[in-house]
């Protein structure tokens, strides 16, 4: 699976780095590196089971090599791969100059039918006005009345010119077939926080666009994500980067 791939292709630069710190909050999952780099992944914490141990690895992470945090990243265990995948952003971090904006390197036409698995609601109106159709597909219940239901996101979008993936199906393991259903499309964008940097992994899977996040204060990001914070509340200390990768 893609994100085997991706702990594959980040222990490559694993070795001699370890966990400084890693927080697994309710919204989302931090690691950082000795050397202060810091990668973020979403934390499915609905789907964490019942017990007050939410994690059976707590209270050993801090301090253990990267390499075996990498070794974590099992889609069937949410929070394994939420540290897994926060180790591989952390391990990989993007280019310094990767500042434009994902949506503007896509390249949308008028014509475009576009498919966004995943409800980015500060993205839906300038969609609206760039594309023809826009169709949005959301895992959870969503009160929007023209947000349909995941399960039809296999009848959909081989339809579209263009498709908006979140990165969370990368925790989850939907990513890959999704992927199959957007085998047409011209342009595919990976969003969001848990966007990693991998152009070797991502893009002969079809993938165009990377759009996602740099931290850049950690400490007040690991601070936020460990009172429950999530994207709005860590925003002042992270940057967006977008990049083509193909």
């Amino acid at each position: 699976m893609i994100l085997d791939e991706l702990c594959e292709h980040a222990s490559r630069v694993a070795a001699a780095h370890w966990a400084a710190d890693v927080r697994l909050g309710l919204g989302y999952t931090g690691v950082l590196l000795e050397d202060q780099r810091c990668g973020l992944a979403y934390t499915f914490r609905h789907e964490t089971g019942y017990g007050c141990t939410a994690f059976r690895e707590a209270g050993s992470l801090q301090g253990r090599p990267a390499a075996e945090l990498l070794a974590m990243g099992r889609p069937s265990e949410v929070l394994g791969a939420a540290v897994a995948l926060a180790t591989v952003n952390a391990l990989c971090p993007p280019p310094a100059d990767a500042a434009q904006d994902g949506l503007d390197l896509m390249g949308l036409q008028p014509s475009d039918t576009v498919g966004m698995v995943g409800y980015f609601g500060p993205l839906v109106e300038t969609l609206q006005k760039r594309c023809r159709t826009l169709h949005i597909f959301e895992k959870t219940p969503n009160r929007n009345p023209a947000v349909l239901p995941a399960e039809k996101a296999a009848e959909v979008l081989p339809q579209c010119q263009a498709v908006i993936l979140t990165a969370t199906t990368l925790l989850n393991g939907t990513l890959d077939e999704l992927l199959q259903h957007c085998r047409g499309a011209r342009e595919i964008l990976l969003l969001g926080p848990s966007t990693p940097y991998a152009p070797q992994v991502l893009a002969p899977r079809g993938i165009t666009v990377l759009a996602g996040v740099r931290v850049v204060d950690a400490t007040r990001t690991l601070q936020t994500i460990s009172e429950g914070g999530g994207t709005m509340k860590f925003s002042p200390f992270t940057k967006k980067f977008g990049v083509r990768i193909r």
